[in-house]
């Protein structure tokens, strides 16, 4: 695989947490991200605010094509909030979620509580340094169904679903 210039390699996997298996996340500290998939690119912009009342991050990334659902070549700029104010007027689509942090086996696995449209999805996701490591993770019992190669499941596609075309797509898991 070429990586193109500035961008790092991302491995990563993907579950999705059925409702009645989530770990308890009362009193936990989360970030509300807020992500603006921007229209006809491969880009993606993001804010994250903490539910500490910390400041607030604002990035903007681009994901390329992979031949590897495992590995992806990404590139994050960092913004202020000004920039990202500026950035936030392309036309795209939006997709907010509270990303949780929970420790697992020596991994931090990242657990996203979707809102709006999409109440109700949870996926986990985890990273490693490598693709063998990757694969050799040891899973929580919470991290139920892989959807790592089914770009349903990606954010730029889901913030184009409607509630009524995720139900029926979970229905078929």
């Amino acid at each position: 695989m070429i990586i193109p210039k500035y961008a790092e390699l991302e491995i990563e996997r993907r579950f999705i947490v059925p409702n009645d298996a989530c770990p308890d996340l009362a009193g936990r500290a989360f970030k509300l991200i807020t992500d603006r998939y921007i229209s006809d690119s491969r880009l993606r912009l993001r804010a994250m605010v903490p539910s500490d009342g910390g400041p607030a991050e604002f990035k903007f990334c681009k994901k390329y094509e992979s031949t590897s659902a495992l590995a992806t070549p990404i590139v994050n700029i960092y913004l202020d909030a000004n920039e990202h104010e500026i950035l936030s007027r392309l036309p795209g689509k939006q997709l907010r979620k509270r990303r949780y942090r929970i420790d697992h086996a020596a991994k931090v696995f990242a657990l996203d509580v979707f809102l709006d449209e999409l109440d109700g999805l949870l996926i986990c996701e985890v990273e490693a340094e490598t693709v063998t490591a990757i694969r050799e993770l040891q899973l929580p019992s919470w991290a139920a169904i892989e959807v790592t190669k089914d770009a349903f499941f990606t954010g730029g596609n889901l913030c184009q679903m409607s509630a009524a075309e995720l139900n029926e797509r979970l229905s078929r898991i």
